[in-house]
Parts: structure tokens; C-alpha cells; sequence
């Protein structure tokens, strides 16, 4: 099966994405978003690429675990989360997890990633998700921003040479990404078929020791909300990942 097969609609002209980077504001966050996707992409053929902007300090209420100590754990189960997926390098900014806010310090770091190796295909959080009352679902404001700065840094920066011109300097040119996948529970105009992948998707979640009191159930509701996808999509599959998709022009 091709790339292109994998993320098909009904669009009359479906990409096909050779490299994706996936983006989120702390390790667990693309996992739980789209490693069903980029488990079948990479299968596929695709090369995909992680990049986390917090250090994930937040992530427990056991006050017993220093911040030093939660950070390194969160770094090596999203290390060893991404390995399973066949991500080829997960790229940590450690901005302070909770204090994210987009300013130009954390755009120039993800326009010069985009810049490094040069995308087709960017996932991320939907900034416009900002909850949703049929899940009863609060967006962490992590969530958004990292969604916001990564739409931002995609366009019009990335792609914009007089944005971060010392970037030129070390032979950074600008990038134009060919579509951006939001993730939003809420709403989609875009499903990715990942019945051959939700293994690989629960596995991965499965290195998220750190997060969950009781893994086993968290992987259960992650299954079935990919089930209930699943039977959104046209045609219905078994399990499904749902996205906003944009497909950006290329510059006349």
C-alpha cells in the first residue's frame, strides 16, 4: 500500500507525505494524538520525525519525584514510545512545561527544525481546541499553544526568508510544508484509517508509565475512542485517527 492510499479520502488530489513532523507540547502528546498515523506512515515508507517543546516537568502529582528526575523519565518514554513507532529522531526543546506562550524564541527553534528537515506533512494540536463539551474535555493551554506556534512557524516563518535570517547563515533556506494535520477530538474533515496500526498506537502509549495510575484502562478508552472514529469516517473502518486538514499553496 502507498502513502498515498494510506491518508486517502475524497480529496481529488491526496498528498503524499515523504516526511512528517509531528509536534506536541509534552512526551505522551503525540502518542496519544496521531501514533496511529505515523506508525502506518513510516510503515509506508515515510520518515517521521517527533518534536516535543516542554520538558514535561508538570506531568505527575507525586511531589516525591524531583523535577530533574520527571523530566528524564518523560524523555525516555517518549524515546522509547517513538522507537516502536519507527520515528527516526525525536527533538526535545525543554521550554518549562505549564509556561508555554508563543513568542518569537519558540518559532525560530521549530522553523529551524522545519527548516533541518524539510517536511511535506506537519501534525499538531488544533489551537482552536479549546474543549469540548460532548467529551467534557478541557484543552491543556500547552495543548493550544503549541498548536498556534507550530501553524505560525509553518506559515508564514518557515517559509519566509527574511524571518529568522540568521538561520541563513547556517544554511537553513526556507521550507514550504505542503499540509498541516490538526488534531481535534471535536470536529474533522479527514480520517486516517489505523486498524493495521492500533497495536502499534497502544504499545506506545504503553511506555507512559509516568501519566497514568492504570495504563491497562487508559488503553482501553484509547481504543474504543478510536473505534467510535472509526465509524465516523467515509467509509467506516474499524479504528480511526481524525484530523483538520489543511493543504497549504505553494508560493506562485
Amino acid at each position: 500500500m502507498t502513502l498515498k492510499k494510506s491518508l486517502q479520502k475524497s480529496e481529488a488530489n491526496p498528498l503524499q507525505p515523504k516526511v512528517i513532523l509531528a509536534v506536541g507540547a509534552h512526551p505522551d502528546d503525540i502518542d496519544i494524538g496521531c501514533s496511529g498515523t505515523v506508525a502506518k506512515l513510516t510503515k509506508e515508507g515515510g520518515a517521521a520525525y517527533y518534536l516535543v517543546l516542554t520538558d514535561g516537568s508538570k506531568g505527575s502529582e507525586d511531589l516525591k519525584i524531583s523535577n530533574k528526575k520527571l523530566i528524564k523519565i518523560r524523555k525516555s518514554e517518549q524515546q522509547k514510545a517513538a522507537n516502536i513507532l519507527g520515528v527516526k529522531k525525536v527533538f526535545f526543546l525543554n521550554f518549562v512545561d505549564g509556561e508555554l506562550e508563543n513568542t518569537p524564541a519558540l518559532r525560530k527553534q521549530i522553523v529551524k527544525i522545519i527548516r533541518q528537515i524539510k517536511p511535506t506533512t506537519v501534525i499538531c494540536w488544533d489551537p482552536t481546541l479549546y474543549y469540548d463539551e460532548s467529551r467534557m474535555f478541557i484543552n491543556h493551554p500547552d495543548h493550544r499553544k503549541a498548536g498556534e506556534t507550530t501553524l505560525d512557524s509553518v506559515y508564514p516563518f518557515a517559509r519566509n526568508a527574511r524571518s529568522f535570517p540568521e538561520l541563513l547563515d547556517e544554511g537553513l533556506k526556507p521550507h514550504v510544508v505542503e499540509e498541516l494535520l490538526f488534531i481535534n477530538f471535536s470536529k474533522a474533515n479527514y480520517f486516517v484509517d489505523i486498524t493495521g496500526t492500533i497495536d502499534k498506537k497502544l504499545e506506545a502509549l504503553a511506555y507512559h508509565q509516568s501519566q497514568f495510575a492504570d495504563i491497562g484502562k487508559f488503553k482501553e478508552r484509547i481504543k474504543e475512542m478510536s473505534k467510535m472514529t472509526g465509524q465516523k469516517a467515509t467509509p467506516k473502518v474499524e479504528f480511526a485517527e481524525s484530523f483538520v486538514r489543511i493543504i497549504l499553496r505553494k508560493p506562485a
